[in-house]
């Protein structure tokens, strides 16, 4: 029984004295400085895995016990002395001071005087003095903050002049009139807008769309305009006061995604984002034919001079060319990688524009249906197309933010255009030859016709 006690109290002074050295580990930190604290830790650490130690091995033995070969009763027993009991009561007491030290350290009772006292001191570090200064003292263990430049942020673009007659959002169409003196324009925000371009002021908000207007045109009277958005209405206004004349109503062939009008004004062909095309008899108020020759939403529409063939593209760049009276495809192929955009026919009507999400322009000969030229320039999708009165410009906006001018006969860049403020959805020529955009900033810009800065001729609504 007495061996058993005395392995229990070996055990406890063995977990004593591992816990004495956790605590001298903790107050070194994973350092070897000479402190109190720490010899105190090792010292009763060491001592009292000695004790325990001890006990384990039997050399500390306490009551009196039996010689194992001696008998147990009568006049031959013989026991064996009790050992060394004053070294056995020092044994027991190391690990009983060793507790009371790790509880007085754990709750504050108790700190250490000796030799660290001055230690956190040598760690404190100066405060930084103001740049361009040297502090007057400085630690080894805590040098000085090293000068520092800050980059200051990117500027702000310049604040662009707004409206409260203006658009509201991005402006996608651009249309001049027939004696060069109105612009009507056609936004995201549905509105259709008319303004005087030499009086730089609006005329009148010309009417709403119920979805984003996409389309406004003149119609060749010049009293009236034939306008159309999302919502899948063709609408003929006034263009007097905006009197809703008729609504040409898509039904089921979807949003109008674009509109053209023949150059006598009787019919107009949209196409639409389910793919089909249609041709609208405008003095009838009836539909001619409806053409689902497309497989992805139309993206381009072009009337030939003479009314009778139209040009359709579609966002997976599929060109298709039309007879109109007849209602019949003459031909489909692929012209572009990408979407095609802008279409426009060349003066001949044999020729054709085409702009496309593959950033190029091309040229196609209608006879051969190949292509005869190629304008590189733009790195963004190529919008919109225009063309000079006499032909021989043309005119293009850009998804990459800016505007160009082309020399049709031999390809070359003539102007480039880049106002800042993100992409351009539409473009015109004006009488004077001066090129107009519009784009996602809601302003409407006036360009100079061989390239120069341009002018805000109708600038956006305040955001």
């Amino acid at each position: 029984m007495k061996r058993s006690t005395d392995r229990l109290l070996a055990l406890a002074m063995l977990v004593v004295g591992f816990a004495c050295f956790a605590k001298l580990y903790l107050a070194l930190g994973g350092k070897p400085p000479a402190t109190t604290s720490a010899g105190i830790f090792g010292a009763a650490g060491m001592l009292s895995i000695l004790a325990g130690l001890s006990f384990l091995a039997g050399l500390l033995p306490g009551a009196p016990r039996h010689e194992p070969s001696a008998p147990l009763f009568g006049r031959d027993a013989a026991t064996v002395p009790a050992g060394r009991p004053r070294l056995r009561r020092i044994a027991l007491a190391v690990p009983l001071i060793a507790l009371v030290v790790i509880l007085a350290d754990q709750f504050g009772r108790w700190r250490e005087t000796g030799g660290d006292a001055a230690a956190p001191a040598r760690e404190v570090a100066f405060a930084p003095a103001e740049p361009g200064t040297t502090p007057a003292r400085q630690t080894a263990l805590a040098p000085a903050t090293p000068p520092q430049t800050l980059a200051p942020p990117q500027p702000p673009p310049p604040a662009q002049p707004t409206a409260p007659e203006g658009h509201r959002d991005a402006v996608v169409w651009l249309a001049v009139s027939a004696d060069g003196h109105q612009i009507m324009s056609a936004s995201t925000d549905r509105m259709i807008k008319l303004w005087d371009i030499d009086g730089k002021r609006l005329i009148r908000d010309l009417g709403v769309h119920k979805d984003m207007a996409r389309s406004a045109l003149f119609m060749p009277d010049g009293r009236s305009a034939l306008t159309a958005g999302d919502d899948g209405e063709i609408v003929l206004r006034q263009l007097s006061d905006g009197t809703v004349l008729h609504v040409f109503s898509s039904g089921a062939n979807g949003g109008v995604r674009q509109l053209k009008i023949s150059p006598d004004g009787k019919l107009a062909v949209s196409g639409h984002d389910t793919g089909s095309v249609v041709v609208w008899d405008l003095q009838k108020g009836t539909v001619l034919h409806v053409l689902p020759g497309h497989d992805w939403s139309v993206s381009s529409v072009a009337i030939s001079p003479d009314g009778t063939r139209a040009l359709t593209g579609s966002i997976d760049g599929e060109l298709k060319l039309w007879d109109i009276p007849a209602g019949k495809q003459l031909r489909s192929w692929h012209g572009h990688e990408r979407g095609a955009y802008g279409a426009v026919f060349l003066a001949d009507g044999h020729h054709a524009v085409t702009g496309s999400g593959d950033y190029t322009i091309k040229v196609w000969d209608l006879d051969t249906f190949k292509e005869v030229r190629r304008f590189d320039g733009h790195s963004g999708t190529v919008y919109a197309l225009a063309l000079s009165a006499d032909g021989k410009r043309l005119g293009s906006a850009s998804l990459d933010g800016t505007a160009r001018i082309w020399n049709m006969d031999t390809g070359a860049e003539i102007a480039e255009f880049d106002p800042g403020t993100g992409p351009i959805y539409s473009v015109a020529f004006a009488a004077d030859g001066t090129l107009l955009t519009g784009g996602m900033d809601r302003t409407i810009r006036d360009w100079p016709a061989a390239g120069g800065e341009g002018t805000v001729l109708f600038a956006g609504a305040p955001q």
